[in-house]
């Protein structure tokens, strides 16, 4: 529904199942039969429509009522009537604003309905400032099409058009934005377009070509962008992807499990979604991030060349070693994992770990080939929405290992050549958890605690007797209460913050750390649990980074050509993970020019180059 001028407004729906559709305005209850065009669309002018009216569709004469599939907000929820909004109302202030592109940025992905404890748009506005200390460059929301109960993740939207009315009206969501654009934040938003959430969808009413049988999908039925009667599906998708971009001034999307993303035609769906991003932003910088678990490159290749034209794409194989190296637990999909040195510098040089070998855990090949990939176009991360929601009790990274070996990994994601991510609350190591929380009516709520039950399983761990009946039940508010995070902990675990803070800037300022670039660094296994990789800087101001996540180690035999320093340069320390401002013990000195070099275990050190070695100088002196 489209806001016309002079009071009026502009009905259009796509129902070829329908004979007759009629527009209702409520509460009144007066009805519009709308005009019948070509291919299944419907039409007409509706007088004395103003911004707020309430209105819904009947079908065929029907006694039922249904919300338009393209509603830009419902003030009730999924089930209740769609309202008109006028989407030119705002006042945006962004208008210099030129948007960001991939290189260079730091994500920090976030729920707004547990960032907080209020739970809303306003309240998480307040907050922004404290991320743009932090070093944070690109906010990425979790989904926030409206989905029915009190609570959710947001991956079980079925209005894909309207913001929930959980965190407020569509306007306070661009007031969020706006203001994110005014500290030099960019926006991303998580979307869905794999599947449609199992209650509240209303768009089989209207057109049983929304969805197909063709393909299985791990969450319900797939969408069908390549069947019969495809091609207004594929434009109400697309015409999702450009309102986010052109009526909320996002910055770009963060497509949701791409791998259920079925399309056999030419172009595929995402390259064309990559295309209509672009032409939406209006020349502002667009930021196009994938999850796809079987990794595949050609995600991120561009669209000329075959590929589906997105910047970047989520690492799980960087996150599943991390894991395992930190927890010492490689059960279910850690299984083809080991934590070791080697699957670090690996991630460091090459991204993915998997690029086409057998993997034991899947009984097939995983990933294909990355080589030359931009190290940006490789989203690392410790933790994510999903993966803290994994280990049953939704326990953060840091309460799962040693205080000196998440300072020391952290060290390693911040520093690293791929684009960083961080989850809300882990720049502070939040005391609270993050579960699987969703609120639905009682029959389906059942139906969904035995599916989570189910997919936990897969953790023998997990699946004991003892632990399964612990496990928080998704439905019960208290498990999303608990999720809300305490911003009072960010002075309270001031040290954690302070790490997190001081490595962005490291990476921000540092000439060296911040170039993301094929082929700048390279790296070597020094013992069973450390490693040194070397970050290549102009003239020989190169970094190294130290990483042992086992005992202490001192090394006196070193044939590895990594360690040497630049010609004529002496090594020196540059930072450390174990400085007591961090909530370390302190660090022995590395001491490279006494030949023996000491690494503090579960500890992370930078060395960078000095003046001239103390035998440089003498030879010198003595010409």
């Amino acid at each position: 529904m489209e806001l016309l001028p002079d009071g009026q407004a502009h009905a259009r729906v796509w129902a070829p199942k329908a004979r007759q559709v009629e527009l209702v305005l409520e509460p009144d209850g007066r009805a519009l039969a709308l005009a019948a065009e070509a291919d299944g669309y419907f039409a007409g002018a509706v007088e004395g429509m103003a911004a707020g009216a309430l209105y819904r569709f009947r079908l065929d004469g029907g006694a039922t009522l249904h919300p338009d599939p393209a509603s830009r907000f419902q003030p009730e929820g999924p089930h209740g009537p769609s309202q008109l909004v006028d989407p030119g109302g705002f006042a945006w202030t962004d208008g210099g604003w030129p948007g960001r592109s991939v290189a260079g940025q730091v994500i920090y992905e976030m729920h707004i309905g547990t960032f907080t404890p209020e739970g809303t748009w306003e309240a998480a506005t307040r907050e922004l400032p404290a991320l743009v200390e932090l070093g944070v460059t690109v906010l990425e929301l979790m989904p926030v099409a409206d989905f029915p109960g009190r609570f959710g993740w947001g991956y079980d939207g079925v209005d894909l058009f309207a913001p929930t009315r959980l965190y407020g009206r569509p306007d306070d969501m661009r007031r969020f934005v706006d203001r994110a654009h005014g500290l030099g934040l960019a926006v991303i938003l998580d979307v869905v377009y794999n599947h449609l959430g199992p209650d509240g969808n209303y768009l089989t009413c209207f057109a049983d070509a929304y969805v197909t049988d063709r393909y299985k999908n791990e969450w319900g039925e797939a969408i069908n962008f390549d069947g019969p009667d495809s091609g207004p599906v594929r434009e109400f998708f697309l015409a999702n992807a450009a309102c986010w971009i052109d009526e909320y001034h996002l910055d770009g999307l963060r497509l949701d499990a791409t791998q259920q993303i079925f399309d056999s035609g030419t172009p595929h769906i995402l390259s064309e979604i990559s295309r209509t991003v672009r032409a939406a932003a209006g020349g502002r910088a667009t930021l196009l991030i994938g999850e796809n678990e079987p990794q595949h490159a050609t995600m991120v290749t561009p669209v000329e060349q075959g590929g589906c034209g997105l910047d970047a794409i989520w690492n799980d194989d960087l996150h599943h070693s991390a894991m395992v190296a930190l927890t010492g637990r490689n059960e279910a999909y850690y299984t083809d994992y080991h934590g070791t040195p080697q699957e670090f510098v690996s991630a460091a040089k090459y991204g993915f770990l998997y690029q086409g070998q057998w993997y034991a855990w899947q009984g097939k090949g995983r990933g294909m080939p990355a080589y030359g990939l931009s190290p940006a176009a490789m989203v690392g991360f410790l933790q994510n929405h999903d993966q803290i929601a994994n280990s049953g009790k939704g326990l953060r990274g840091h309460a799962l290992t040693t205080p000196g070996r998440w300072r020391a990994m952290t060290t390693l994601l911040l520093l690293g050549p791929g684009t960083p991510m961080l989850f809300q609350g882990q720049e502070f190591a939040a005391s609270t958890p993050f579960l699987y929380f969703a609120d639905h009516k009682p029959e389906l709520a059942k139906l969904v605690l035995e599916g989570r039950a189910g997919f936990l399983r897969q953790f023998p761990s997990i699946a004991t007797p003892e632990v399964g009946p612990c496990l928080p039940e998704p439905h019960d508010e208290r498990t999303f209460v608990r999720c809300k995070l305490d911003h009072g902990e960010r002075d309270r675990h001031a040290e954690a913050w302070a790490l997190h803070r001081d490595l962005l800037r490291l990476r921000r300022e540092d000439a060296v750390f911040r170039v993301q670039r094929p082929g700048r660094v390279d790296g070597a296994v020094l013992a069973p649990e450390a490693f040194v990789l070397r970050f290549f800087g102009e003239a020989g101001d190169d970094r190294l980074l130290l990483v042992n996540l086992g005992r202490d180690l001192t090394l006196r035999i070193l044939p590895e050509p990594l360690l040497a320093p630049p010609l004529g340069q002496r090594w020196t320390r540059l930072w450390s993970s174990e400085d007591p401002v961090y909530g370390g013990c302190g660090a022995a000195p590395v001491e490279p020019e006494r030949g023996n070099w000491h690494l503090t275990g579960h500890a992370a050190v930078v060395l960078r180059p000095a003046g001239p070695t103390a035998e440089t100088t003498k030879k010198d002196s003595h010409g």
